[in-house]
């Protein structure tokens, strides 16, 4: 079967949630047995998202294969349940460094280099290519940013050319439906001058995906289609839904995957969606809560606060949560509130379970090593992820082992006990100010202490989970720490790396050097997760049982 490609565009603001459509569409497609796959293209000029602050651009994703990614790859992963390679970010700054180098080493032959033929071709090979290597049916190739961006135009140029060289295409416009309070309705102008802005660019989409507060109506459905140059029915809602998981099945009741099948003269075929619908339906009739605090400090921008910093590590909370038959109650607790008043702390007694992500930088860090401290002495479930688990060990060092003043040396260099430390191989890379894509990264083996927390919630010896990390727990401290009680349950094969951490005297206190946020799944949460909200359940029943 030749692939057929859908590229998806958007248009008004940026942050609809492209990301979460495209995944809805594939996983449609999956529901009718399809093969697929998907693409994002990231029109910054950066090479990568590895050194974009999350407050700058969302989370940085991690692939198996050792990208630093845009967040919507992440979005594709947990719906399709696949392995995206890194290949499948396309970038400005990868798209121009090909074409520059292939001049430099003559391979035009002498030609003009310009950006139309030189750089669209350079970004239609990439999509290609990444379509064929990964066999899909569909290969679903979302465009970042909005419609009228000066800096997507060559993006845009070549989706359009894809379907002028006889490429099975399909192209849809998702755009923003405001409803302004003064006027109680829901207004199309600003999807028309999209969809007209798009035309510009030679491209008519086939489907416009109408995103809102709310479900479109006859009355604007006739209206986009009339102005817009599309059938009515043609015309899709996308509500503003609480369970984003949901919107493959509110497409389906639009039969939006048998109208994809049908522009590209295909048969409808039954979805084979079950599984799907009954996760929904349980997800739906979940009544209890169960409260995790998330102790970060990626959160504020100005003065609004940005969730999708830790966009992975809420998503496994729900996937946890779900599968346990809770409804996640998520707060965000910035870090700092704890080093202006420690009795700030306090606050940490209003939740089931505490969690202490990763991150970069000296901010907050000592509010979040005040908060393991009360965590671990309060016997508070906790969770923490990469550096989460590196603070727990300052913490346990300083207040356990006597280590006063221990640190990690990415914060005091020329601390007298640094039990973090970077990783041999970084130092040199460092030295180079070789920051990008140097880190360890990806997909690597941790191989699991028998009689372990970690052993028990994973049920095996070794299992590969995903990394991105620069400073690892000192070697020389690894003694004196397990000397007092620190268990390290997992590291490499060879021992070298220590890549799991746990107390196993405390109702559930364990962390990872690894982001395990990274395989959670729809319908597989990761181990860790999974077991820290059923001990955040355990930690709500005896509550319960002493008031």
């Amino acid at each position: 079967m030749q692939t057929r490609f859908i590229f998806i565009t958007g248009g008004v603001i940026s942050g609809l949630g492209k990301g979460i459509v495209t995944s809805s569409i594939g996983k449609m497609l999956q529901f009718r047995g399809f093969k697929v796959s998907a693409c994002k293209i990231d029109p910054y000029i950066n090479f990568d998202a590895g050194t974009l602050r999350p407050t700058e651009h969302g989370e940085v994703w991690v692939t198996e294969d050792g990208g630093e990614i845009d967040q919507d790859l992440g979005h594709y992963e947990r719906f399709l349940d696949i392995k995206i390679p890194k290949s499948h970010n396309i970038t400005t700054g990868q798209v121009y460094n090909e074409v520059i180098m292939k001049e430099r080493a003559g391979k035009y032959l002498g030609q003009t280099v310009q950006p139309i033929p030189h750089v669209t071709d350079e970004i239609k090979r990439r999509i290609k290519e990444n379509a064929k290597a990964s066999g899909a049916d569909f290969f679903l190739v979302e465009i970042g940013g909005t419609v009228g961006d000066y800096e997507n135009i060559l993006f845009l140029e070549a989706a359009r050319q894809m379907k002028l060289e006889k490429n099975p295409v399909l192209y849809v416009h998702v755009a923003y439906l405001p409803i302004p309070k003064s006027l109680g309705e829901m207004k199309t102008k600003a999807v028309q001058h999209s969809v007209r802005e798009l035309g510009n660019f030679g491209i008519q989409p086939d489907f416009i995906i109408g995103r809102s507060d709310t479900y479109l109506d006859e009355v604007r459905r006739r209206k986009i289609a009339l102005f817009c140059n599309v059938n009515e029915e043609d015309v899709i809602s996308d509500p503003e839904i609480e369970n984003i998981y949901k919107l493959p099945l509110i497409f389906e009741q639009e039969k939006f995957g048998d109208k994809i099948l049908a522009k590209f003269n295909m048969q409808p075929v039954k979805p084979q969606n079950e599984k799907w619908v009954e996760f929904i339906e349980k997800v739906d009739s979940i009544k209890e809560e169960v409260k995790v605090g998330i102790v970060g400090k990626y959160f504020d921008i100005g003065k609004f606060q940005l969730p999708d910093s830790y966009i992975s590590v809420i998503e496994a909370i729900k996937h946890a949560a779900w599968h346990n038959n809770r409804k996640p109650s998520i707060s965000w607790i910035d870090s700092k509130i704890f080093e202006k008043k420690t009795e700030n702390l306090k606050v940490l007694e209003n939740f089931n379970g505490i969690i202490v992500p990763g991150g970069f930088g000296k901010t907050g860090v000592e509010g979040k090593i005040a908060a393991i401290k009360y965590v671990r002495e309060g016997g508070i479930p906790f969770l923490g992820l990469c550096l989460g688990l590196q603070l727990a060990v300052i913490e346990f060092a300083r207040n356990v082992c006597g280590l006063e003043g221990a640190n990690t040396a990415e914060i005091v260099p020329d601390t007298p006990f640094p039990v973090i430390d970077l990783l041999p191989e970084q130092k040199e890379i460092l030295k180079k100010s070789n920051y990008g894509a140097t880190m360890r990264l990806g997909g690597q083996t941790v191989k699991i202490k028998p009689n372990t927390l970690a052993y028990k919630l994973y049920n095996c010896g070794e299992v590969v989970e995903r990394f991105r990390h620069r400073y690892e727990i000192n070697p020389e401290y690894v003694e004196i720490l397990e000397k007092h009680g620190f268990v390290f349950s997992g590291m490499t094969p060879d021992n070298r790396i220590m890549q799991i951490g746990e107390l196993p005297n405390h109702p559930f206190f364990i962390g990872s050097q690894f982001h395990p946020e990274f395989t959670s799944r729809a319908l597989r949460p990761n181990p860790l997760f999974n077991g820290f909200i059923q001990a955040c359940l355990q930690k709500t029943f005896n509550n319960n049982l002493l008031s």
